[in-house]
């Protein structure tokens, strides 16, 4: 039975990110993965994938729009469905590959297969050939992620109805798509085939778009979806779905009551949440129940079982990879003696369509619920010099602010490349800086990161540009 200080069970960015921290400061780990590739959802069929397909699409809309034409570029672009999925798996294989590499690099023992727990402090994992192995552990890290939420009267067959990993491998451009939700996945799955050709239609249980998203950044960036193409069906329940050879009925009624219609598209995409992965787990042998949603409770990564913790997707806290990173660093110190610390106040969200919503910090909807007094400062992409001249107008930057103290309480973005901006804003609030922190701080012209600057400026009323 081989000893370990750390056996960690799943190998996404949660549970990658533990391994490697576990082997830098010497303790004897090892990572369980039953996918075959380590990397986990994110990797292999979520977040990496589909940046690829949006990266590409955006650049087959540019060149097959106006867009090219407005710059003097004239082409007339083809589409290679085929290769688009292929140099998609070429990157997502070379990143699983970098994984691995960072594995060896920091003596972890990499052990292909399901992992369960039975019983304090022992792990047993099988493999696809049913071979099971017994692993004795210290301390257990449950890391297993999500999986895609099933919608009851939707069966998904990922031919037809697919998933979020099914619309990633869709065989052709579908002429028609729904989406079922208008959250993250729904909303950047669907701008890829609209871009591609497909006619999408987003439909959405909420009278709304980007559910806890600050409502003035959702209400723009429906409006951008909208003038590109893609239409909502908001305030809509969907009630049953049968799929054919050919495509899929779609029965739908209004969540307020009235009369149900039914859509039929090419392909429809169930794209309402993720729930905790934790089947086959083991976790009765420890004492340790999930709640009714399937979340693994704790407290500082402790689970009520003692030397288990768990981190990701799997308990409580928003399902993004950043943050399962973050909190697989800090379990991992805290389980070598160290003070790990997880800010969630200052987890970042980005939506990578095309223009980008990022946001980080209160909305000034819960700013309101909570009787903060605040400041709001705004600027618009179309001010700024550099979005201009590169015909990237759409959206805004907003910053809150404290109406006493100034410090940065929430800073909400629509515009271009604003998922890789945002992180300027985390760092201020990281350091509880203020608005006029940012105000001060000279940065480069001409660059689209001016307007972060101006709307910092425009929370004591002084932007310069606009």
């Amino acid at each position: 039975m081989a000893q370990y200080d750390v056996v960690i069970i799943g190998g996404g960015p949660g549970g990658y990110n533990a391994a490697i921290r576990a082997g830098q400061l010497g303790l004897k780990v090892a990572i369980i993965e039953g996918r075959g590739v380590l990397g986990g959802t994110c990797l292999n069929v979520g977040c990496m994938p589909s940046k690829a397909l949006l990266h590409a699409s955006e650049l087959y809309a540019a060149a097959a729009g106006p867009e090219f034409k407005a710059l003097g570029i004239e082409v007339q672009p083809k589409l290679n469905l085929k290769q688009m999925m292929a140099q998609k798996q070429e990157s997502v294989t070379a990143l699983t590959k970098g994984v691995e590499f960072l594995m060896k690099k920091n003596k972890v023992d990499y052990i292909k297969g399901w992992g369960r727990i039975e019983g304090p402090g022992k792990v047993v994992v099988k493999a696809d050939d049913g071979a099971e192995t017994v692993l004795e552990a210290k301390n257990i890290v449950i890391a297993t992620g999500s999986e895609p939420t099933p919608l009851p009267g939707v069966a998904i067959d990922n031919g037809r109805i697919v998933d979020s990993t099914g619309a990633l491998a869709l065989p052709e451009v579908p002429k028609s798509l729904i989406v079922i939700g208008a959250g993250v996945i729904g909303l950047e799955l669907g701008s890829v085939w609209r871009r591609l050709g497909a006619e999408v239609t987003v439909v959405e249980y909420l009278d709304r778009i980007c559910p806890g998203t600050d409502t003035e950044v959702a209400n723009a960036f429906q409006k951008v979806l909208a003038k590109q193409g893609m239409s909502f069906k908001l305030g809509a329940k969907v009630t049953g779905a049968k799929a054919s050879a050919k495509g899929v009925a779609l029965t739908v009624e209004p969540v307020a009551g009235g009369a149900a219609e039914t859509l039929n598209a090419d392909y429809v995409l169930v794209a309402i949440g993720r729930r905790p992965y934790t089947r086959g787990l083991g976790l009765e042998t420890v004492g340790i129940e999930p709640d009714k949603r399937g979340v693994i409770a704790n407290d500082h990564f402790k689970t009520s079982a003692p030397g288990v913790w768990v981190i990701g997707d799997v308990t409580s806290g928003p399902m993004l990879a950043h943050k399962a990173e973050d909190e697989g660093v800090a379990c991992i110190e805290l389980i070598a003696g160290k003070a790990g610390h997880v800010n969630y106040g200052i987890i970042p969200g980005v939506i990578y369509t095309s223009p980008e919503v990022a946001t980080v910090g209160k909305t000034e909807e819960e700013l309101k619920a909570a009787g903060v007094a605040y400041k709001v400062g705004k600027f618009p992409f179309a001010a700024n010099s550099r979005a201009k001249i590169n015909h990237e107008t759409d959206g805004f930057v907003k910053v809150l602010a404290d109406a006493t103290t100034d410090r940065i309480l929430g800073v909400h973005m629509l515009g271009p490349n604003v998922g890789d901006m945002i992180a300027e804003y985390c760092v201020a609030m990281e350091f509880a800086g203020a608005s006029e922190d940012v105000a001060r701080t000279c940065h480069p012209h001409p660059t689209r990161s001016e307007a972060l600057r101006q709307a910092a400026m425009g929370v004591e009323g002084w932007t310069m540009q606009a």
